[in-house]
């Protein structure tokens, strides 16, 4: 029984220890722009969209006093999901709506560098891990909000000035942010 139970918890550590996110993904790049055979997920026929994006931001972080000082150490990255976007087939201006879906993941980068930003200016307090959560729950809102908004001002890629004027916007947002490119 106890040999069995231990090979069971042997199992268990290790799944839990090499257990990966599967799903692939691409990291923003001022280099690097999307292109359509980027999205590789089945287009939603049922949606009266042409195109889905999906993109986000993640963190990771170690904090230690090994040195005898706080060090909180972050990593955060903007990325794109292909297996999680698409794109159907019959779209007239295949040119413009990609630039629209390249900025649904530049918004995305804007917000990554607004949490390397809040994460560099955060002074360890006795809650690290709630303050944490805190910070990102909060640029994670905004970025939330600022797609749902450029989408609404947009019309999903529809109303073209408002199009351009987000494009520039943008642009301004990530040129202000560019200390907290990786």
């Amino acid at each position: 029984m106890n040999r069995s139970l231990f090979i069971f918890f042997l199992v268990l550590s290790g799944n839990l220890l090499f257990a990966q996110d599967n799903s692939e993904k691409i990291s923003w790049s001022s280099i690097r722009t999307l292109n359509w055979e980027d999205f590789r997920a089945a287009p939603d026929e049922s949606s009266s969209f042409s195109a889905n994006t999906n993109s986000g931001i993640s963190y990771t972080w170690n904090y230690s006093t090994a040195s005898g000082k706080p060090v909180l150490e972050n990593e955060v990255s903007s990325n794109f999901y292909p297996n999680r976007s698409w794109v159907k087939e019959e779209i007239e201006d295949r040119d413009y709506l990609l630039a629209h879906e390249q900025l649904h993941f530049d918004i995305s980068e804007l917000h990554a560098r607004k949490l390397r930003k809040a994460l560099s200016e955060y002074q360890p307090g006795s809650n690290i891990r709630g303050d944490l959560k805190k910070i990102y729950n909060r640029i994670e809102a905004e970025r939330t909000a600022m797609q749902k908004k450029f989408d609404a001002e947009t019309q999903h890629s529809e109303n073209k000035p408002a199009e351009y004027r987000w494009r520039k916007f943008v642009a301004m947002e990530l040129e202000k942010l560019k200390d907290f490119d990786l």
